[in-house]
C-alpha cells in the first residue's frame, strides 16, 4: 500500500508538472503567433491568440493544431480617400499545420471570421456630412438610412442596400430616389455621390472572404470563410 501511495503521488507531481510545462508552451507559442500576425498585417498593437485543445505538446508533436483563435481588435480599410474603422476583427483557423521547425503557423483546412463596423464609423467614412444608420431588412436585403447633405434640399432620407462584392468589398448603394430629388437637376448625381460607396477590405487574416454582410441596431456584422488559408506570419 505504502508503495501504491507513492507511485500515485509520483504520477500526481509528473502530472502537473507536464500541465505546467504544456501551459508554459501554449502562452509562448501564442505570444510568437501574435507578434507574428501583428508585423504581417501591420497592426499597431499585437492580436489576441488563443491556441485550443490539450495537450499542447502533443498536438505540436503532431505539426497539427485543432484550432487557433486571434482577436485583431479594430483596424481601418481605405477607399475612395476615406478611413473605414473595423470596430471588431477576430478569426478561428481549424486545423493549423506548423512549419517544418515548428516556429510559426502555416496554413489552416478551413477558417471563419466575424467583422463589426458601427454606423458611426460608417458615417464618418461617408464624409460630407451624410448620416448613415439602420434600416432594417427588406426582400433579404440588409438595409441602412442615408441622409445626404444636399443644400438644395432641406430634408433627404434614402434607403441604402448593404452587400457583399468580390468576396473582399462592401458595398453601399441607394436603392432610389425620391421624386422630389429626381425633379431638382443634378440632385442624383450628388445624392449618389455621397451615398454610393466601395470599401475594400484586404486586411483580412489568411485571406480571408467575405460572404455576408447583415445590418444590425449596432451596425454591420460582417461573416467570411476560407478553406485551405494561407496564415499571417
Amino acid at each position: 500500500m505504502r508503495a501504491l501511495r507513492v507511485l500515485v503521488i509520483l504520477v500526481v507531481i509528473f502530472g502537473g508538472l507536464f500541465v505546467a510545462a504544456d501551459r508554459v508552451a501554449v502562452n509562448l507559442v501564442e505570444d510568437m503567433a501574435a507578434d507574428k500576425i501583428r508585423s504581417s498585417q501591420g497592426l499597431d498593437k499585437a492580436p489576441v491568440v488563443s491556441i485550443k485543445g490539450f495537450p499542447f505538446l502533443t498536438q505540436v508533436a503532431g505539426r497539427s493544431l485543432q484550432e487557433v483563435d486571434a482577436d485583431l481588435g479594430g483596424i481601418e480599410a481605405r477607399a475612395q480617400g476615406h478611413a473605414l474603422r473595423i470596430d471588431e476583427l477576430s478569426a478561428q483557423f481549424h486545423d493549423v499545420a506548423l512549419s517544418s521547425d515548428y516556429t510559426s503557423i502555416e496554413s489552416a483546412a478551413s477558417a471563419t471570421g466575424n467583422a463589426r463596423i458601427n454606423y458611426a464609423d460608417l458615417t464618418r467614412a461617408a464624409g460630407g456630412g451624410v448620416k448613415i444608420g439602420y434600416g432594417g431588412q427588406k426582400d433579404g436585403r440588409s438595409q441602412v438610412k442615408i441622409s445626404p447633405n444636399v443644400p438644395v434640399l432641406s430634408s433627404l432620407d434614402v434607403t441604402g442596400s448593404i452587400t457583399i462584392v468580390g468576396g473582399d468589398t462592401v458595398r453601399l448603394r441607394a436603392d432610389g430616389l425620391p421624386a422630389m430629388c429626381r425633379a431638382v437637376p443634378g440632385c442624383e448625381a450628388k445624392v449618389r455621390a455621397q451615398t454610393d460607396h466601395d470599401w475594400k477590405l484586404d486586411q483580412l487574416p489568411g485571406n480571408l472572404k467575405l460572404e455576408q454582410v447583415v445590418t444590425t441596431s449596432e451596425g454591420l456584422s460582417i461573416s467570411a470563410a476560407g478553406k485551405d488559408v494561407k496564415l499571417p506570419g
